[in-house]
């Protein structure tokens, strides 16, 4: 969460004067009296409010229309969607918390608060439709294997200990050793068998 140094910090115990912004009379009347059991609430008119709990309504393709209305507002927004895809723009509205319909409940109460002491707040379930998705890293240690290594792991396929893969390609014992152990690295693999059944796995050798 981000803080706006520009606002005042409210005392906790102050009630929270918030103006209940939508054109449909029921969410109105549902939203009013979920705040009236909260406590510590007080919806007042737009002209004394000190945050605003804005919903478009249930109908999403009217929705993204209305977002505009958020920078017209003098006071800072919680903006209430149906949809985690209506996120970002009421972010980039200007919303500074945003909440979906059907997660609307108490914590309601603490986003209101914290939106005004000058916070920027969001359930952790919406927040992941803001990351874009990325692309699954391989797991650490694991790796292309290079052209000698994949002699090294064919002639594990063939059952050869390290002195004789050595001879085969003209190296030292040390480095076919050196060789071996990358191999195992690279695939993943805790034994020499368990290698080559991942190199088969990945289309890295024919047995």
């Amino acid at each position: 969460m981000t803080r706006n140094p520009n606002l005042p910090i409210a005392a906790v115990s102050d009630p929270i004067k918030v103006a209940l912004l939508s054109d449909d009379p029921l969410l109105r009347t549902g939203l009013s009296s979920l705040l009236a059991q909260l406590g510590s609430i007080d919806v007042v008119e737009s002209d004394r409010a000190e945050v605003a709990l804005w919903d478009a309504g249930v109908d999403p393709s009217k929705t993204l229309s209305r977002l505009g209305e958020l920078r017209n507002l003098p006071m800072p927004v919680v903006a209430v969607v149906g949809d985690a895809a209506h996120v970002a723009p009421a972010i980039a509205a200007g919303a500074r918390g945003v909440v979906l319909r059907d997660q609307v409940g108490p914590g309601i109460h603490a986003a209101l608060a914290a939106v005004r002491s000058g916070l920027t707040v969001m359930d952790t379930q919406l927040a992941s439709s803001l990351v874009p998705n990325q692309p699954p890293r391989e797991p650490k240690g694991r790796g292309e294997l290079t052209e000698r290594e994949r002699q090294v792991v064919q002639l594990l396929a063939e059952g050869l200990s390290n002195k004789l893969i050595a001879d085969r390609l003209g190296i030292s014992d040390h480095t076919a050793k050196f060789h071996v152990n990358g191999v195992m690295m690279k695939l993943g693999s805790s034994t020499r068998t368990e290698a080559v059944v991942e190199a088969v796995r990945r289309g890295l050798i024919r047995l």
